[in-house]
């Protein structure tokens, strides 16, 4: 017989194939995940006192399942790190990327409680409820493989950020020393050009802010068609990530059926 422990630890982990009792809970957390994104949605308009107070009573049952799933989670933390000392795996997993999202996710509801002075700020940390959709990534294995090969192709995409960086502010400072002196109000300083640069890397072309010398119509040309190259880069890495991703799947499926899924003997 599995331990209390044990028991809590195998149904909050994201579900086997046999794990009936872990799939309901993936998918009741799931369904609580999409409804409170709602409610952040729908909060947003001018409603009722009624409708309002039922947001609320949403909210508050929300944040207490999220926050029993977090100590769970932190109470069954030895077992997911074996290999580590009790405290030491509960000290990793506070550490984790999807720790901080569980704990974000909660995080506006008690700050009121800590911070009793009615702070602008707190209007925006609220936003933070939206990161709650993030908690999907662990219920969804589709979710988990664009996790996954962010990491794999992580230093590629650092790579082409960093390129398209630099040529972000290489672009914003020729266009400054093209245009300030004839639009001084426009181009006031380089991170105005920043502004610009990004609009036509990008090639959304937003029109507020543009050229109109001769050397910064060249200068925009150039950047404009630089940015259709540098821009559709990273689109290149993650397309090739997923692409080896799935030959990797397939792979490994089609190495599967080799062997017998009873006695685990070779297939002829």
């Amino acid at each position: 017989m599995y331990p209390l422990k044990r028991k809590v630890f195998d149904v909050i982990q994201p579900a086997a194939e046999e794990g009936t009792l872990s799939r309901i809970f993936d998918l009741f957390i799931i369904t609580l995940i999409a409804l409170s994104v709602v409610n952040v949605f729908v909060s947003t308009f001018k409603l009722s006192a009624d409708v309002l107070l039922w947001l609320r009573y949403v909210e508050l049952v929300t944040v207490i399942i999220f926050s029993l799933e977090y100590l769970l989670r932190l109470w069954t933390a030895d077992y997911l790190y074996p290999e580590l000392p009790p405290l030491k795996a509960r000290l990793r997993y506070v550490c984790s990327v999807m720790s901080l999202i569980d704990l974000l996710a909660i995080l506006p509801f008690y700050l009121p409680f800590v911070m009793t002075r009615n702070l602008i700020s707190l209007r925006s940390i609220r936003l933070l409820r939206l990161l709650r959709i993030l908690k999907m990534n662990r219920y969804t294995d589709e979710l988990a493989a664009i996790g996954s090969v962010f990491k794999e192709k992580g230093r590629q995409l650092m790579a082409s950020v960093f390129m398209v960086s630099v040529l972000l502010i290489i672009a914003s400072l020729l266009i400054y020393n093209a245009e300030h002196d004839v639009q001084p109000d426009v181009f006031q300083n380089a991170f105005s050009g920043i502004w610009w640069a990004v609009a036509t890397l990008t090639t959304v072309g937003y029109g507020d802010i543009y050229p109109v010398t001769v050397t910064g119509k060249i200068i925009a040309a150039v950047i404009a068609i630089l940015g259709i190259g540098m821009v559709a880069i990273p689109t290149g890495i993650l397309s090739a990530g997923f692409i080896e991703r799935l030959n990797k799947k397939k792979s490994s499926e089609e190495e599967d059926f080799k062997y017998c899924p009873h006695c685990g003997k070779k297939l002829k």
